[in-house]
């Protein structure tokens, strides 16, 4: 290396140490000097994290690959294989995932914008052969097997349905729901490729719900499917706050600098009232005709709204069936009631005497819903409207989950923060 470019690598490495230029120039300079230096060396540090997270949860070409592989050997079937891997007009563009194991991409299909969402095998349990991925996703199309009848097939989904949702009146409508939703062809049979689809994908959580939910405006459209991944609407807002601070920002953002932000990039009070609505509307539905549903991690993430400013819910993983908590439950030993928690929150008392937890969830659905709300509906309220606003929400913040509470109470504070809300925002641009 020429001796003068050795001497500009020098200072340009080593000027903010160098001690002639601290005699050259005033201090004020070298702070400023210091503070840029730092700068470029916490925006590398960001660009290299953010580089690092996207390349371990952003794998959506191994969906792709496997997906596409299982459709042309004949294993998978559904609404969406051709437009993804025949027609190519179903594309996954940006990537949106929070875990290497669920790959969420936003897309492009029919000319409208989408989510595309598909399950793939952890990276570190992968043995690093090239068609490890695809021998894990073998496993998750073994059922039904070849020679079920279309009675045993339904028989299965009975079963599953009964496991998954409770004993309900309505189980064999949902299973015709589901038969319709597999038979792609429309011909009135199902093939074992397609029979081999749906089940895969009744066993996630989410998918479970958005057939079951399907008729409910406030729950995402489920617009198709190929093998175990599908393809619901895009909901424009997919969190009830603009600013996410990434994991590995978070703590170098005190709280209450992100939580300024975020009510500052809020929408107007009246929009969030309508939201808000909309949100303990979709609360209402959660007791239906295929049994009771927890939300299980009532977070701002999961709460999205559309461009009209009406409630959707962008993620349904955390919901759960009132069936599957209590089956998690029951029997389930324990020294504190932290020992008795389903997912996030979603928690029963234990019986310190037996040493085990009991089956019913200390907070209701409308209870966690009331948490949230206090931070996004107070900041900005009507002045008028501030105090009564409060009130109704201390009320719904300490309802219980007690069978004796859960009816004429509930139904009672739901509907009068709906009342309250509606009065204000009633015959105005917003209703």
């Amino acid at each position: 290396m020429p001796r003068a470019a050795r001497r500009l690598l020098h200072l340009v490495l080593f000027c903010p140490l160098s001690k002639g230029l601290q005699s050259r120039l005033p201090a004020i300079k070298v702070k400023y000097l210091l503070l840029a230096w730092l700068g470029v060396l916490v925006a590398s540090w960001v660009v290299y994290m953010q580089y690092a997270s996207y390349s371990e949860l952003c794998r959506g070409h191994v969906c792709h690959v496997v997906i596409c592989d299982h459709y042309r050997r004949g294993i998978i079937s559904g609404s969406s294989c051709k437009a993804l891997c025949d027609q190519r007009t179903l594309t996954l563009q940006h990537c949106m995932s929070t875990s290497s194991t669920r790959q969420v991409y936003g897309g492009l299909w029919k000319e409208g914008p989408v989510v595309i969402k598909c399950g793939i095998e952890d990276p570190g349990k992968m043995d690093g052969a090239p068609d490890s991925v695809l021998r894990q996703e073998m496993t998750l199309f073994d059922k039904p097997t070849r020679g079920t009848s279309m009675d045993e097939f339904k028989e299965m989904l009975h079963s599953f349905f009964k496991a998954n949702l409770g004993e309900q009146a309505s189980l064999s409508t949902l299973g015709d729901r589901v038969i319709i939703l597999a038979d792609v062809n429309q011909d009135g049979k199902v093939s074992l490729a397609e029979a081999k689809s749906i089940w895969a994908l009744l066993q996630i959580n989410e998918f479970l719900l958005m057939v079951a939910l399907q008729e409910k405006e406030h729950a995402p459209r489920l617009l198709g499917f190929c093998g175990d991944l599908y393809v619901t609407e895009h909901v424009g807002h997919s969190s009830l706050y603009r600013l996410e601070v990434p994991l590995y920002l978070q703590p170098l953002v005190p709280e209450a600098l992100s939580s300024s932000l975020n009510h500052w990039l809020a929408p107007a009070w009246p929009r969030r009232a309508r939201i808000t609505i909309g949100l303990l509307e979709f609360v209402e539905v959660f007791h239906g005709s295929y049994g009771s549903f927890l939300i299980c991690d009532a977070s701002p993430r999961h709460v999205g709204y559309n461009a009209n400013f009406d409630c959707k819910m962008a993620d349904l993983r955390n919901v759960a069936s009132e069936a599957v908590v209590r089956g998690y439950l029951r029997g389930r030993r324990c020294e504190t009631n932290a020992d008795c928690t389903f997912a996030r929150d979603c928690t029963a008392t234990c019986d310190r005497l037996v040493k085990q937890c009991n089956t019913e969830v200390v907070q209701p659905n409308l209870a966690k819903v009331c948490v949230l709300l206090q931070d996004f509906l107070l900041f900005g309220a009507p002045a008028d409207l501030r105090g009564d606003l409060e009130k109704q929400l201390r009320t719904c913040v300490t309802l219980s989950g007690l069978a004796s509470q859960m009816e004429v109470h509930h139904s009672l504070v739901l509907n009068n923060l709906k009342t309250l809300l509606w009065k204000k925002i009633s015959n105005t641009q917003y209703s």
